[in-house]
């Protein structure tokens, strides 16, 4: 309890079933019951919250190309489960206006809401209705950067009050906010989503005035949280048998030296960061930032935009290539957070932007840097790393000790290059969903049924963008049963 209130992870945490034994060995692949049979999973017809015509087609496409049944029968659970349950789709001021809740949290985080969708942009070009919800998407993500650019997170009805952990936080909050830690990435995903709408779609109605007053304020809170001159504005605190849950040093984090990095309060996995310099958020805010450029240029022929977050780019990436490359008895790795003060942390978490996630991010500047710290975060000498009967992969301090993130193996197999470890980290899903039809947050490495939320969109949507991708390009992975 916090304040006598709820918290996030005590509201989210559960358990189900007994223990299922299956030796792990790493060559090893989960057995799937065969004939697998099962009904579906989704909502009924009416219940869903939103339709495409273009995703259904798809849907019907890629099931009919894997072979294995149960990979089938999850794929077309989870490829959908963002648009059957968590899309609010309306408009504002007359134009289209999208909440994407994360799932079973009422709330959008700016980073969810973005993945959640990503799996269904290649589509939007024939799909006109598709097109306009993701239209709303990217006006209502300008909206809320505008309200509070070091938020994470917002209310789906911006005039409902905050999420019932966050009503006593000792920071500024602001109406329409659910929570507010300051994490970099919740900045970056929003210019990745549109840049990638622009892209598949050609559409530029999104980027209107809003938007640009929206991605000018992005440059100067990122250049703000470069900490030159003061630590800025943004603190936060939150009373918390958590250590995770607040911010040391008054609220405003571990002190760095300004180096030309971006501070950011939280990770991914919204726990606080130790040392305020994230690296991957940061190669992520390079490549972000590049996409923003190249829209400040051929849209909004706003040169001096351009040019600013192209300078920003330069810098951090310039900086990253000083501090944020660590020395190993196997070679340089990344480090996963440091302060410009030579202090390294070595590690992984299992929310993207991560290490192990930079290809898929497009953030991966150095092949060679990155296979070296590949190999160092899926081991065990990633602290985070877990192996056991039920699995293998990365966790973090968020769910804590042994407790694996599907999420995690399927950023593994996004990201690999190997046919024996796509196939190892699929067999791995199938038995980490526990026979329930979807992706969970985690799950305890020796007990896929002792899992955390039941009802997690983005890492069924990354899950689906998986299985689609393997379908078109490594076929023979998704035939048989293993």
């Amino acid at each position: 309890m916090t304040n006598g209130k709820t918290s996030r992870r005590e509201m989210l945490r559960m358990t189900a079933g007994a223990a299922v034994a299956i030796t792990l060995r790493p060559s090893t692949v989960f057995a799937g019951a065969t004939p697998f049979s099962s009904p579906s999973k989704r909502p009924a017809l009416q219940d869903r919250k939103f339709q495409s015509t273009a995703v259904e087609a798809y849907l019907t496409n890629i099931s009919s190309k894997i072979g294995d049944p149960e990979l089938a029968w999850l794929f077309e659970n989870c490829y959908p489960n963002t648009l059957d349950t968590t899309v609010e789709f309306g408009t504002f001021e007359g134009k289209p206006d999208t909440a994407v809740i994360t799932g079973d949290i009422p709330a959008m985080w700016l980073r969810d809401s973005s993945a959640q969708v990503w799996p269904y942009l290649p589509l939007a070009a024939n799909d006109a209705h598709l097109r306009q919800m993701l239209e709303g998407i990217i006006r209502r993500q300008a909206r809320c950067i505008l309200i509070d650019p070091y938020a994470n997170a917002f209310m789906a009805n911006l005039d409902a009050p905050p999420l019932e952990w966050s009503r006593t936080d000792a920071t500024e909050m602001k109406r329409g906010v659910g929570e507010r830690k300051w994490e970099l990435d919740s900045l970056c995903y929003p210019i990745r989503l549109s840049h990638r709408y622009w892209r598949a779609t050609g559409d530029t109605s999104p980027f209107d005035k809003t938007w640009r007053a929206a991605m000018k304020l992005v440059v100067e809170t990122m250049r703000v949280q470069q900490r030159r001159q003061s630590p800025g504005p943004y603190h936060f605190q939150r009373t918390s048998k958590t250590p995770t849950e607040t911010l040391p040093g008054d609220g405003y984090g571990a002190p760095v030296r300004p180096v030309g990095l971006i501070a950011s309060g939280f990770r991914p996995s919204d726990d606080a960061c130790t040392f305020p310099f994230l690296v991957p958020s940061n190669l992520f805010a390079v490549t972000a930032l590049g996409y923003l450029a190249q829209m400040a240029n051929e849209i909004l022929h706003d040169s001096a935009l351009a040019n600013q977050a192209d300078a920003l780019s330069g810098e951090v990436k310039k900086a990253l290539q000083q501090h944020a490359v660590a020395q190993t008895a196997e070679g340089t790795i990344w480090a996963y957070e440091v302060d410009g003060y030579d202090s390294q942390l070595l590690m992984d978490d299992a929310n993207v932007p991560s290490l192990l996630a930079l290809p898929y991010i497009n953030s991966s500047p150095d092949a060679a840097l990155y296979a070296r710290t590949r190999s160092f975060v899926w081991s065990d000498r990633n602290p985070w790393f877990f192996q056991g009967s039920a699995g293998e992969g990365i966790g973090g301090p968020h769910e804590g000790k042994d407790m694996i993130w599907p999420m995690a193996i399927t950023t593994y197999a996004l990201t690999s290059q190997s046919d024996n470890e796509i196939a190892h980290a699929l067999a791995m899903l199938k038995h980490a969903s526990a026979g329930s039809g979807f992706m969970h947050e985690s799950f305890n490495r020796n007990d896929a049924t002792k899992f955390t939320r039941s009802w997690f969109a983005w890492a069924n949507s990354l899950f689906g963008e998986l299985v689609a991708n393997l379908a078109t390009t490594r076929p023979a992975l998704v035939q048989a049963a293993r």
